[in-house]
């Protein structure tokens, strides 16, 4: 975000114990505490956009989400940070459902690798094909607008897939080779929402930060 000339309030909801290869251990915060922090910078500086990365239970998705109904920010990016580099899950069932019910609906745009899209769908994704279908199950869960990420697929090429109810684009972007993948979607969504808070319309929005 500061890279891309804007700032950043950050509202931590966990101490991870990671490197550039993985997340080792989660330390929750208290979801009170969660809400304290985005509260009280907001009412500091009103954003003009928010991030939301990894959310790790329902007590904390529901302090995030009453914290939003206070705020009232429009622009709202959803990762949905479920599964680790390893393939483990760092949220349960419950968290995942309340996720899809609730936190989806509010969000602008959601952006979720294959992995994590596969178990919001419940369904397998191996072609772009997977892809769209798959895009298009999350806008019937009410999502707005969806980007998944394509890098967990095997191709000389990464498909990433811009869907909504009127408008499909895939950006086709040349693989680069490197083992340091590790927060490379944080990454991405993060440069989304500064381009959203700088007034770039949301599919704008997801061709810059690719």
């Amino acid at each position: 975000v500061t890279a891309l000339g804007s700032y950043a309030m950050t509202a931590i909801t966990a101490v991870t114990i990671q490197n550039t290869t993985g997340v080792k251990s989660i330390v929750p915060i208290n979801p009170k505490e969660i809400s304290n922090q985005i509260i009280f910078t907001s009412n500091d500086i009103r954003p003009d956009a928010i991030k939301i990365g990894m959310l790790h239970s329902t007590e904390v998705i529901r302090s995030v989400v009453k914290s939003l109904d206070q705020i009232k920010v429009s622009n709202i990016v959803l990762d949905p940070v479920m599964v680790a580099k390893g393939g483990a899950k760092l949220i349960d069932s419950k968290a995942i459902n309340l996720l899809k019910s609730i936190l989806i609906k509010k969000a602008l745009l959601i952006t979720p690798n294959i992995p994590e899209a596969e178990i919001l769908t419940n369904t397998k994704i191996k072609t772009k094909k997977d892809m769209i279908f798959a895009a298009r199950e999350l806008i019937k869960f009410g999502a707005k607008n969806v980007l998944i990420k394509g890098g967990h697929l095997k191709n000389k090429l990464v498909h990433d897939i811009f869907l909504n109810n009127k408008d499909i684009k895939i950006f086709n972007s040349k693989r680069v080779k490197t083992l340091n993948t590790h927060g490379t979607g944080c990454t991405l969504s993060s440069a989304v929402a500064t381009f959203l808070s700088c007034g770039k319309p949301v599919k704008k929005s997801c061709e810059l930060g690719i």
